[in-house]
């Protein structure tokens, strides 16, 4: 697989994961005697209903922060509407991987590997990018690409780290002819600093070149942290990406960009300074909710910025993109 085609940034839609929740008292929710909906327009402009009803918290009138799970509810209601959906408006948005976790609906392995199996079948049913398939268990990964399909795309793991329960993914990323995520966890635990992210990821590349697994298909998470949390986790992450860039020039660098904002209020704002920051300080691939932060705004953001940094000869891919879409 190549992304050589998309002007130098790869998007990874993050919506089609299990722990995507609205707020109870969203004013998306519609409450109906004793069901609840989720409410969406799908791609065509008609009004649909996501029955969100099984897993509706009991006590969600006496809390005011109550939640519940809309991409969870689509996947146990198998509501091929709502995934179609879901799915096909990341892909018309601009994301070249979706990305799919399942692991919030059961604590059981054995349900995780058949939802995976299930979902991996539908999605690709629905759409033929690639699908980053994203667990905590390795054996659920495994059950996603034992029945996924790579006459369509290649698939992708999400992710491998230096913990001693992942680092089977990497030679399963080549059993499997997978694209290969890689984040800066260890069995220390999460890195706090710069320092120690491009650390972790520097034995990690040592790793994957013990396998063979080839550069274009390395996929680099230093690991973004809510700032919210800590008023320096987004200079370490962009401090890590820094390094990493100079250090590989020709690796994949990404991250779960949208995690800065976790917290905060006006969260479109944070999270698309922060895209903004990250490809500024090296990333070509983004992971992100391309519905809240279009992959065309950041596309065209840094098309322009190779332009006025000089990146861009003459302007010519710059020019090459205006050109396409009046084409």
């Amino acid at each position: 697989m190549s992304f050589e085609d998309h002007n130098g940034l790869i998007f990874i839609g993050e919506n089609i994961n299990a722990t995507r929740k609205f707020l109870c008292r969203s004013k998306r929710i519609v409450h109906e005697d004793d069901r609840h909906y989720l409410t969406y327009q799908d791609l065509s402009g008609t009004a649909r209903r996501l029955d969100l009803t099984a897993g509706f918290p009991e006590d969600w009138q006496d809390k005011k922060g109550a939640v519940v799970g809309h991409i969870a509810a689509g996947i146990v209601n198998q509501d091929m509407d709502f995934l179609t959906w879901a799915i096909n408006a990341q892909v018309e948005a601009g994301s070249h991987i979706i990305d799919v976790c399942v692991d919030e609906i059961s604590i059981h392995p054995e349900e995780r590997h058949e939802l995976m199996r299930w979902m991996v079948k539908t999605a690709q049913s629905i759409t033929d990018v690639t699908l980053s398939i994203d667990s905590s268990d390795s054996d659920t990964i495994r059950a996603g690409l034992e029945v996924y399909d790579p006459s369509k795309a290649r698939p992708a793991i999400n992710s491998t780290n230096l913990e001693e329960d992942r680092l089977s993914l990497i030679p399963m990323a080549k059993e499997f002819n997978a694209i290969l995520f890689g984040n800066g966890s260890s069995d220390e635990g999460m890195p706090y600093s710069s320092e120690e992210r491009v650390s972790n990821m520097t034995e990690l590349m040592r790793l994957m070149d013990e396998v063979d697994i080839p550069m274009e298909d390395r996929f680099l998470d230093p690991l973004v942290f809510p700032v919210g949390a800590g008023a320096d986790y987004g200079m370490h992450y962009l401090g890590a990406v820094k390094e990493l860039r100079e250090t590989y020039p020709d690796v994949h660098i990404f991250g779960g960009l949208s995690n800065i904002s976790f917290g905060l209020p006006g969260r479109k704002v944070v999270n698309n300074a922060f895209n903004i920051l990250a490809i500024q300080h090296g990333c070509d691939s983004l992971m992100i909710d391309p519905i809240m932060n279009p992959p065309q705004d950041l596309l065209e953001f840094k098309l322009a910025s190779d332009v006025a940094l000089g990146k861009d000869d003459f302007a010519v891919k710059y020019i090459e993109y205006w050109r396409s879409l009046s084409a």
